[in-house]
């Protein structure tokens, strides 16, 4: 439910040159965030953690923002949001130093249980084997009410979103921009896909705002913060992974490895991690033991045959090729009859829909049954 409030949240979350911290800071100390807008120049400058410029700044930002056209703003693009002192704003995240003040959100929050969250993370550039093996242990959780947690980037992240949503498990997309980009975006349908059926992508950036480089490793804390544990799949020993295995430590969560060929430069990091004490992961039962979790089953797909399927009228004859044999891009290509740009696109469905993958010889491989 809206309240009066909820437009100085926004102006504030609108303004690029602060952050949560300054915005926390001002709201603890006046013990509104409307009071915190509304402040004067003079009782703003006592505030001894901040400098003059800061203030200054703030002021000439402020006095040129206007927290009722951020609300319409905001509404007119169809954002949904949360601040701090909403209920619904997850309890996990409360607990960091510098949780977001404000969240954007597309998506429904009711399909994703904050008490059972996982985070994975790892690699860009992650390995065949790391994917698959990655996708096997998220697979076994399987109609349980696990959520799994990702930052939707290419590699891990993307590798572990796919298995929730093929495996009916919930996840939750952070994205280190506003909603007005789709980085990057090869992962547009599967953004899509998270939105409208299977959890929530989160921001804390006001839409316009673009995914710089910095911002990354930033909302990395958002990631492993909204999660009991984290689970690193790989991770290099300078890498981004890396960064957010720290920020769990310091979060004081659980802190999850899966271990990987040791000739994998991108293996470095996790047998650094696990020779620092962090638990070994090969199958979902070990995260469960680590976190101590007794998770419920929850209602799944049907049988997962080819009679069950749901397929679109044009996504048929492209399964039924792939249903008895791998095959390549272009043998499907030449058998369809279809263009390139919509080949690309039933391909990808039927990945979202956990109905087919890509093997390591870049063929085309059904995940079903044909009985």
């Amino acid at each position: 439910m809206k309240n009066e409030n909820d437009k100085y949240w926004l102006a504030f979350a609108s303004i690029e040159k602060i952050g949560s911290v300054f915005i926390q800071t001002l709201f603890n100390h006046f013990g509104s965030i409307k009071s915190a807008w509304c402040a004067g120049a003079g009782d703003l400058y006592k505030i001894e953690s901040f400098t003059k410029r800061q203030i200054a700044d703030f002021l000439e930002i402020r006095d040129k923002t206007d927290p009722d056209k951020c609300l319409e703003y905001i509404e007119n693009k169809n954002i949904k949001y949360i601040n701090f002192t909403d209920e619904n704003y997850p309890a996990l995240l409360k607990q960091i130093y510098n949780p977001p003040m404000t969240l954007f959100y597309k998506g429904d929050l009711t399909r994703c249980n904050f008490d059972r969250t996982l985070a994975v993370v790892g690699s860009r550039k992650a390995s065949e084997t790391a994917k698959t093996v990655l996708t096997k242990i998220l697979s076994e959780f399987r109609g349980t009410d696990i959520c799994i947690v990702s930052g939707l980037a290419l590699g891990i992240d993307s590798c572990a979103h796919k298995a929730a949503v093929n495996n009916g498990i919930s996840t939750i997309g952070v994205i280190a921009s506003g909603f007005d980009f789709i980085y990057p975006t090869q992962n547009k349908d599967l953004y899509k896909k998270i939105e409208e059926e299977s959890g929530v992508i989160f921001s804390e950036y006001w839409p316009t705002f673009q995914p710089l480089q910095w911002r990354f490793p930033h909302r990395n804390r958002i990631v492993t913060g909204l999660s009991k544990g984290t689970l690193v799949a790989e991770a290099a020993i300078k890498s981004g992974a890396l960064i957010s295995a720290n920020l769990c430590l310091d979060q004081n969560r659980e802190l999850m490895c899966m271990p990987g060929l040791l000739t994998n430069p991108n293996t470095e990091g996790i047998y650094k991690l696990i020779k620092n004490g962090a638990a070994v992961i090969t199958r979902a039962q070990d995260i469960l033991d680590t976190l101590n979790w007794q998770l419920q089953t929850v209602q799944t797909k049907p049988d997962d045959t080819v009679g069950a399927l749901e397929l679109e009228e044009n996504e048929r004859p492209v399964f039924d090729i792939i249903a008895t044999e791998s095959a390549s891009f272009d043998t499907i290509l030449s058998q369809t009859g279809l263009d390139f740009g919509e080949l690309t696109l039933i391909l990808t469905n039927l990945e979202l829909k956990g109905y087919i993958k890509m093997t390591d010889g870049s063929k085309y491989q059904s995940l079903v049954n044909v009985g």
